[in-house]
């Protein structure tokens, strides 16, 4: 058994053969083992691709050790092939000397030619220095349960059992996690519980009889912090946020949404909490789903609603109405490739400009980014207080990547690490209805919320500039220009609610990496491999967009270099450009993938030759 400080596995395979939930077990199972890990589901972007086709190569990969891992990692050291389209799709990316299992099943003359193959790859030159194990997955599955009442096509599709059975066997799994899972989800089915736990055993069985020719992988649990862990994706941490949000405001949280790759798990998610207060709406569009939430807020709820980008362009206009009402509501867009539909299962940076500026008018906003799937609980939860108590919309922006990736999370103690968020509301603030003003402000600008039935704050509210204070129907120009003042300080002074950068690294230095969003695990690695090797180079990620935290210009003033990784081609550098004059330089990517961090090692030791 050879011993390894972290492994990367890719299952992979057709849609319909298993590999989401394959990859799934194997990550909880390790996590429960004491493992650290990293996930990176990777769904094919057609609904009904054909089958056996690299277009509906389904994968999963999963970096998992036994120290820090931010990353699903850059090469898989193993590759679980299905089929021919899965292994054209992915043995590019794989190590040399890693190990490719082939369901040699289903590698058949048709399979070759949807794949794009003249003849079968297998002992041929393109696959010299890898180790292949040939296993007949399909058929040895179908074999293991000959005793079972079940028809040939349902025993088949217990195959991905089998090759998990497998990689358990060679990673020193254990199984009792998983067939607890089986258990409990085909409870009301035992055949198929019983099935797919033969299935599972027969998969470890078979790799057992081939130890001989296979390398077995240990990896020791991972030394982390005392505390209660459990396994979370990003769409999943950012629903919880929003609860734990409207419950320290004391608020009912309200989704208005549209489904939309990759944010509906955000829908589906919290329609599961109504004991909570949580009221959600499946909109029959974009435009609706933004105005319920505006309704929403307008009626005192914590307001919500989820897109991606090409929902984002289509909620422009209420997104502009909400800002000139001053209600607070968050708009959470999970981010895809673009433009148009582009990429819809694949990932990127490419809505942050959209999101800044993307308005008619003058119309700033909030804008915080989440940085990895446990940091979007932090992040829906700061959105939300940073709306309830500026009474202004935010933009929260996440990605695919850190949307379906997931990773183990230290479930904080929520009595303690969560601040009380107050919201600007007339009763709570103690305001008195006599010679009410709507629009009247605090230190930072921002305006009360009166909420309709409240006797004495009745108000105007519309899309029509507003006079100051009142609120009435302004067409005054120096009044407007005043008003646009007023929101565009209002945004600035967040800057005084949110906390001051930190730095990974020391304060100053020949090299600063500025990094955002979901590049973090990337950037976190790739910074810290160039430390270890003696460059004078640190890491910068921002959370908070717009505003800034208010010492960044003097972190950026204390380095002689910087560079600014992206998925995009260049949206947060020209804005720091813009703004600080720092001659910043972008190093940009826009494949649908996350970086690696081979790739940003490379580009650092670039910039400081």
């Amino acid at each position: 058994m050879e011993t390894m400080q972290n492994v990367v596995i890719r299952f992979s395979g057709d849609s319909g053969d298993g590999m989401q939930l394959t990859g799934t077990q194997f990550s909880n199972t390790s996590a429960l083992m004491g493992n650290d890990l990293s996930t990176f589901p990777d769904f094919p972007a057609e609904i009904r691709a054909p089958q056996g086709t690299v277009a509906g190569v389904s994968g999963f990969q999963v970096n998992f050790g036994s120290s820090e891992i931010s990353t699903p990692g850059d090469e898989p050291d193993v590759l679980i092939a299905m089929n021919p389209a899965a292994l054209k799709a992915n043995v590019g990316q794989l190590k040399k000397g890693g190990t490719i299992i082939a369901n040699m099943d289903a590698f058949t003359d048709l399979n070759f030619k949807k794949a794009g193959y003249e003849s079968t790859p297998i002992d041929t030159h393109e696959l010299d220095g890898f180790q292949i194990v040939k296993a007949n997955i399909t058929t040895q599955t179908v074999e293991a349960l000959k005793d079972f009442d079940l028809d040939s096509k349902s025993k088949a599709r217990c195959k991905n059992f089998y090759a998990l059975g497998m990689t358990y066997f060679m990673f020193h799994r254990e199984l009792d996690a998983t067939m607890n899972w089986i258990g409990q989800k085909f409870g009301k089915k035992p055949i198929l519980v019983e099935a797919n736990v033969a299935a599972l055993k027969a998969g470890w069985n078979f790799a057992e009889t081939i130890e001989a020719s296979i390398v077995r992988y240990e990896v020791k649990a991972a030394e982390i912090g005392k505390g209660t862990y459990r396994q979370v994706n990003g769409n999943t941490a950012t629903a919880w946020g929003f609860i734990q949000a409207a419950q320290k405001a004391n608020l009912e949280l309200f989704l208005g949404s549209y489904p939309i790759t990759p944010a509906s798990d955000i829908l589906h998610e919290l329609s599961k909490h109504k004991n909570f207060g949580v009221k959600t709406v499946q909109c029959e569009d974009e435009i609706a789903g933004i105005c319920s939430a505006i309704g929403a807020s307008y009626g005192g709820a914590l307001a919500i609603t989820t897109t991606s980008g090409p929902g984002i362009a289509l909620k422009g206009e209420a997104m502009g109405l909400a800002m000139i009402y001053e209600l607070p509501i968050v708009i959470v867009n999970i981010q895809r490739g673009g433009p148009s539909t582009g990429l819809p299962t694949k990932t990127e940076q490419s809505d942050l400009l959209q999101c800044m500026y993307g308005r008619n008018g003058e119309s700033p906003m909030i804008v915080v980014a989440a940085s990895k799937p446990s940091d979007c609980f932090e992040m829906a939860f700061e959105a939300s207080r940073l709306s309830l108590e500026h009474m202004t919309p935010v933009v929260l922006l996440t990605d695919g990547y850190i949307a379906n990736g997931s990773e183990p999370w230290k479930i904080p103690d929520l009595s303690k690490e969560f601040t009380k968020i107050t919201p600007r509301l007339v009763d709570r603030l103690g305001v008195e209805a006599e010679g009410y003003q709507p629009y009247a402000r605090n230190e930072h600008l921002a305006r009360t919320w009166a909420i309709p039935g409240m006797e004495g704050f009745e108000h105007r509210i519309g899309g029509l500039e507003k006079a100051k204070d009142s609120g009435n129907v302004s067409y005054d120009p120096a009044n407007h220009e005043e008003m646009c003042h007023i929101r565009q300080q209002k945004v600035d002074l967040a800057a005084e609610n949110i906390p001051l950068q930190e730095v990974e690294g020391e304060e100053s230095g020949d090299l600063l990496v500025i990094s955002w969003g979901g590049t973090y695990g990337a950037t976190h690695a790739a910074v810290k491999k160039a430390q270890e090797e003696g460059l004078k180079v640190s890491l910068m990620h921002l959370k908070y967009i717009s505003p800034m935290p208010k010492n960044v210009e003097s972190i950026i003033g204390n380095f002689k270099k910087v560079l600014v990784p992206e998925l995009n081609l260049g949206q947060l550098v020209n804005i720091l450009n813009a703004k600080f004059h720092c001659k910043a330089k972008g190093y940009n990517k826009v494949q649908g993938l996350p970086f690696k961090i081979s790739e940003l090692v490379e580009a650092i030791k670039t910039e400081l030759k």
